[in-house]
């Protein structure tokens, strides 16, 4: 059996960061395992134009679906993450925002405030030197728009004042590459001798010992089992739908929920795989006079919209997202529409979903559709901070199975209310002189839909995932906590989580920069806990 001083399950965002960082220590024999493909097989990861290809890839993102949503009329809704070195930052858009110092100051945790965490975003900022995307004569004209509506320019999204302010996201990219963390971070020391990276690798469990995790057993895509040691720790970078799912299969969590599926309880930790939060949205879209002149969803605004939510001042609760139309709408109708309009039974068979798909490529091929899109831009309305709480549970206790993910969405009446408001901000801000001269016409939800009522339809209707997992194995001391301030697992020694699952509460904006923050920090406290140690 092969042996290592770290086992790192998950090549994402934080996981190329770990193993990085890890490996640069020639003392420290690292091992990545991550169940997508080599980056060499999907090059359009690696293309900052080739986003909208990778959602539309197979091999790029998990399959995977809701349970049915309560708050969302009963639909299942398609909650796919990254695969492949990179995982999700790899497929995204290129978002790269830190979040506001309200997020991080109203955790709790100590050594996690803003403060504490800015150093490692600096850090990483130097590695990845993220940009912004130049203004266009439509993202001005929508920032014009935004401020006769109540906001205010923000020169800097990464200064930690989010709340009231709209402006040009930092993304990571340089000229027409993607910035990745596997790009900047990991595909420079794929040489190191003491660094092997396994793709193709689908953890099964994690192993203990008395008491301490001493290995992983892994599945390659052809069948064969696998196990290694680690010989100090193992890392799960695996995400906050992949990570709990390995934990509850490897023996920790609810011990209740363990027994039911015949696996012996390593450990009884209640809050493994539960209050799991997302941002749902929902976009409005309007038809200009003229060609929306930028291609990618650059511009971000923050604010507080809903009423009495006991959210501090300076909390922003609601992200609006100008979107482009021409720069993705056919890729994400090819990817989502299937899961929006088909039951499940034909869902997840090929040839009803090919058949729609083929008719989606069919439109789109169109001069005619094509000069439609090319004038249509939308406002997308993400809840930022959800009061509304989901979990992920096993369906069964085969290793290869997937998870129930349960997000939860909307089942906190304040949800609900929060976006309904910020369905009116979005108009308004659409509404306002400079937007009006450019052309508004309103697509969706349309004219008919203004009553409370009715948006409130509308949202529980179009309301989907903005792929922002988080707190499945949230940070605390408290009996529901997974991990301590240090992100290593209670009650067992040689196992931490570093991933967007240990967050105690999402953010209000995007999680890649977070993730990679954690990420970072959990690196230094493994140098630091070895040090002390020798």
């Amino acid at each position: 059996m092969a042996s290592f001083d770290y086992v790192i399950i998950g090549g994402g965002s934080a996981g190329c960061i770990l193993a990085a960082e890890l490996s640069a220590d020639p003392d420290n024999r690292v091992l990545l395992l991550e169940a997508g493909d080599p980056v060499d097989r999907n090059p359009e990861t690696l293309d900052a134009e080739g986003y909208k290809d990778t959602f539309v890839n197979p091999r790029l993102l998990f399959n995977r679906h809701s349970t049915a949503q309560v708050g969302c009329k009963g639909r299942s809704i398609f909650v796919g993450t990254g695969r492949g070195l990179g995982g999700s930052g790899s497929v995204n858009a290129m978002v790269y925002l830190r979040g506001s110092r309200a997020d991080f100051d109203g955790w709790g945790v100590p050594g996690w405030g803003w403060d504490d965490v800015r150093p490692a975003f600096e850090a990483i900022e130097e590695v990845l030197d993220v940009h912004r995307r130049p203004p266009t004569d439509f993202t001005e004209t929508a920032i014009y728009a935004a401020e006769q509506a109540g906001m205010r320019r923000g020169e800097d999204l990464n200064d930690g004042d989010l709340r009231g302010r709209l402006g040009y996201e930092w993304m990571n990219y340089a000229g027409d590459r993607r910035r990745s963390s596997y790009v900047a971070f990991l595909a420079p020391h794929l040489l190191r001798t003491n660094l092997v990276i396994e793709t193709g690798a689908r953890a099964r469990r994690v192993i203990f010992s008395e008491g301490r995790a001493s290995g992983v057993e892994y599945q390659l895509a052809g069948g064969a089992i696998h196990r290694v040691r680690a010989g100090r720790e193992v890392i799960l970078c695996a995400g906050a739908l992949e990570t709990p799912r390995l934990l509850l299969l490897s023996g920790i969590g609810p011990a209740a929920a363990l027994d039911r599926h015949g696996l012996p309880v390593v450990r009884d930790l209640p809050g493994v795989g539960e209050g799991l939060r997302d941002h749902p949205n929902v976009t409005l879209f309007f038809r200009g006079e003229r060609d929306v002149d930028c291609h990618y969803p650059q511009l971000y605004g923050f604010d507080q919209v809903g009423r009495g939510t006991g959210l501090p001042p300076d909390q922003a609760d609601t992200c609006f997202v100008f979107y482009p139309a021409r720069s993705s709408l056919r890729e994400a109708m090819i990817r989502l529409l299937p899961a929006m309009v088909l039951p499940p039974r034909l869902r997840d068979g090929r040839l009803t979903p090919s058949l729609l798909r083929g008719g989606v490529k069919a439109a789109f091929r169109s001069a005619r559709v094509r000069r439609f899109v090319a004038q249509v831009y939308g406002i997308t309305v993400i809840l930022g901070r959800p009061k509304s709480r989901g979990s992920v549970r096993l369906d069964s206790a085969d290793p290869l199975a997937p998870a129930l993910v349960d997000p939860g969405y909307l089942t906190d009446s304040e949800d609900l209310e929060t976006m309904v408001r910020g369905v009116e901000y979005a108009r308004r801000i659409a509404g306002a002189e400079p937007l009006r001269r450019w052309g508004n016409r309103e697509l969706m939800p349309g004219r008919r839909c203004r009553s409370e009522r009715s948006i409130r339809a509308f949202v529980r209707k179009n309301a989907m995932t903005t792929y922002h997992f988080a707190s499945s194995c949230r940070m605390g001391s408290d009996g529901g906590a997974v991990v301590d301030e240090r992100l290593r697992v209670r009650g067992v020694r040689g196992l931490r989580i570093a991933d967007a699952s240990v967050m105690p509460e999402i953010p209000v904006s995007a999680l890649n920069a977070p993730s990679m923050m954690i990420a970072c920090r959990a690196a230094g406290f493994v140098r630091e806990e070895r040090a002390g140690s020798t």
